[in-house]
């Protein structure tokens, strides 16, 4: 990881750093195209905050419409994309955390309501343009890791505070949303979350929802930006991390998560994550 920024190219920016388990980027790109965004998962909360571009974002089948200020909120295994609609200039900053970030302060995670109390794909969006002053200070310059540390724990539990005051839980009538929900998506998406472990194939979503199996796949391509089986296996991966963190035997954890075998588990898992389960159970 860098510790500062770096030109990329002439015009584009790019900053990135980790530490404490807190990764920030700022990244300004002045001729993004927008074939280059794909579906993406975390085992990792995230903070998204839009910039500059034009561009619409995809999350659980819910497509927000984006301006300068707008911020959207991501929990561990909620599957999302930026869609680009133009080429040209695309600017943002991110930032990936443990849910058990302000533990020690909040051990009953009431922040962290936010991400937990409410559905996939709902009530991401919140419109904050004052808060473009705490992200320059996420990615500023510091003396030491010590420092940069105080600054976004801090920085961070401002952000948190001030979402606070306007968290919307499920029973809430959404003012500030701007999703644009297709029904039809949203219902196959919701199914496939209840039922994330058991048989999925595209015959038995063909099946379970009277479409062709070449409709099940464009439903989701353009939901979220991957096939069936891409996201099946993203949200499973993310299941699986988690099982094996808490101890669980790979073998086991492959067969809970819905795996044929094995291999097929330990393929996938290597691929996602660039390193063996077993790696991830000795960490």
């Amino acid at each position: 990881m860098t510790p500062g920024g770096k030109k990329v190219d002439e015009m584009d920016y790019f900053y990135e750093h980790e530490a404490n388990g807190i990764y920030t980027r700022h990244i300004r790109e002045e001729s993004a195209d927008g074939s280059g965004y794909s579906m993406h998962i975390h085992d990792r909360c995230e903070i998204y905050y839009f910039i500059d571009g034009k561009a619409n974002y995809l999350v659980e089948g819910t497509e927000y419409k984006m301006k300068r200020g707008s911020l959207l909120i991501m929990r561990p295994g909620e599957v999302h994309r930026a869609k680009l609609l133009q080429n040209g200039i695309y600017e943002r900053y991110a930032v990936n955390f443990p849910i058990s970030l302000f533990d020690d302060i909040d051990p009953e995670r009431r922040l962290m309501r936010l991400y937990t109390d409410r559905s996939l794909g709902k009530n991401n969006l919140y419109e904050r343009p004052e808060f473009e002053g705490l992200f320059e200070q996420l990615c500023s310059d510091f003396i030491d890791d010590y420092d940069r540390r105080i600054v976004a724990n801090r920085v961070l539990l401002e952000i948190f505070l001030g979402l606070g005051e306007e968290f919307r839980d499920e029973k809430s009538e959404d003012s500030v949303q701007k999703g644009l929900r297709n029904r039809t998506s949203r219902k196959i998406l919701k199914y496939v979350n209840s039922h994330i472990f058991e048989d999925l194939s595209a015959d038995k979503l063909s099946e379970k929802f009277y479409l062709s199996k070449s409709q099940i796949g464009r439903i989701f391509k353009q939901a979220t930006g991957a096939s069936p089986w891409e996201y099946v296996t993203a949200k499973r991966l993310v299941a699986a991390r988690e099982m094996i963190n808490e101890g669980v035997s790979a073998k086991e954890t492959a067969e809970k998560c819905g795996f044929g075998d094995y291999s097929s588990f330990y393929r996938a898992y290597v691929k996602r994550y660039n390193e063996s389960p077993a790696a991830q159970k000795r960490m």
